[in-house]
């Protein structure tokens, strides 16, 4: 299920070698959280625990793909790439227990330069084999709406037409995107066909999926994640996290890499560190939760404060995208700021082609560092994560509510 150590999102390798230059004694706790309805079973846990026993541990870089992350990835430091070539998973980091209500309980512990990779290929396993072994009816036509037309053998043929048709619409439609659906996929096999399908057309910028770059020679596309500035918050300072978080970044990539994340603690957090140095720097910012709309707006008018031309910088969406929301998110920045698209899971996972079977609700996040409990609020009060008396602390903290809210 998981092909290389390639076969994982590039902002993972950007940060981990991040960690191991600024933070390279820091030990990591990461925690799955299932967001949805979706539940376990005992062969299923059992099937995820062999596939990280035996064939995750497995993983390394081989001469070629260094070679190729060598010519590719020149932002990468040689001392970094010799340390990935000598990188295996350590399998003992990683619990996995069913909980009595069927859910999984998954935590990762270990030195943060270590355990920092775990998170995409463990969402990705847990999602194909979640649609292998519990609810598989899809790779048969079954009751599946979006295929009932379609026989088993059929069903990769439907969804490549699918996908190229989303291609054209993004195409027709001047939307510059990419695709950043490797953590929800519902097989590999599927993940591939999207990249092959979209890697020669008009407007496609690339793949977060380093190892799916490779495969059709497109450009590899990622940053920075939210738990590089979540890290920092424990290990430098909560207030002004943004701002030790993305000066840091300055120091390694000096440049290169220049999307700024903006909603770890709120966008408003964001702004207030994002002063005229960083905004002249970084290329742009990315958005990854509120009202899209909304937050252009505000992007624009921070800049424009600033005394920046907002049409010389750009603004990545990446939450939790469809091929229509792209569009609408196109004509209104249309002449006013510059912008491109992280489409995921609507492409690796579409929920209307599968329903009613949907895509997992999860996520893997960040809990602890050097055992200092760290949080993630975002401008969706509903994708707050982290220990509660954590996220109660830092949302006063950040002004967003009273301690007693």
């Amino acid at each position: 299920m998981i092909h290389s150590i390639l076969d994982n999102d590039l902002y993972k390798f950007t940060m981990q070698m991040a960690v191991l230059e600024k933070f390279p004694d820091a030990v990591a706790e990461y925690r799955f959280t299932n967001r949805g309805a979706h539940r376990f079973n005992k062969d299923f846990v059992r099937e995820l625990r062999r596939v990280i026993d035996e064939d995750i541990s497995a993983l390394a870089l081989s001469e070629e793909e260094y070679h190729w992350l060598k010519a590719s990835c020149p932002f990468f430091k040689p001392m970094y790439l010799e340390y990935l070539k000598n990188y295996r998973f350590d399998p003992g980091e990683v619990t996995v227990v069913l909980t009595d209500d069927s859910d999984l309980d998954i935590r990762i512990k270990g030195p943060w330069h270590s355990s920092i990779l775990w998170e995409i290929v463990l969402m990705a396993t847990i999602s194909e084999l979640y649609f292998d072994i519990i609810e598989n009816s899809w790779k048969n036509g079954g009751d599946i709406d979006g295929m009932s037309e379609y026989p088993g053998n059929a069903v990769p043929e439907a969804y490549d037409l699918l996908i190229e048709s989303f291609g054209r619409k993004l195409e027709g439609n001047n939307c510059l995107y990419s695709e950043f659906g490797s953590r929800r996929r519902r097989s590999f096999d599927l993940h591939d066909s999207v990249v092959r399908i979209l890697h020669d057309m008009d407007n496609f910028m690339g793949t977060s999926n380093v190892f799916l770059a490779k495969k059709y020679d497109c450009r590899p596309i990622g940053t920075i994640g939210h738990e590089w500035i979540m890290g920092i918050s424990a290990l430098v300072g909560l207030r002004n996290a943004n701002l030790f978080a993305l000066e840091s970044w300055l120091d390694i990539y000096s440049g290169d890499l220049g999307i700024a994340l903006s909603d770890t603690f709120g966008s408003k957090a964001f702004f207030n560190n994002f002063n005229l140095k960083l905004a002249k720097i970084y290329d742009g910012v990315r958005h990854d939760s509120g009202d899209p709309l909304d937050f252009a707006t505000r992007v624009i008018e921070h800049y424009e404060s600033l005394g920046i031309d907002p049409m010389k910088k750009l603004i990545v969406f990446s939450d939790s995208l469809h091929t229509m929301d792209a569009i609408r998110i196109k004509e209104y920045c249309s002449g006013r700021i510059n912008c491109s698209f992280g489409i995921g899971t609507s492409l690796t996972n579409n929920s209307y082609f599968f329903n009613p079977e949907k895509p997992l609700n999860m996520v893997i996040k960040l809990h602890k560092v050097n055992d200092i409990p760290v949080v993630k609020l975002s401008d969706d009060e509903g994708k707050e994560t982290g220990d509660k008396d954590a996220l109660r602390v830092a949302n006063y903290i950040f002004g967003r509510k009273g301690l007693d809210d």
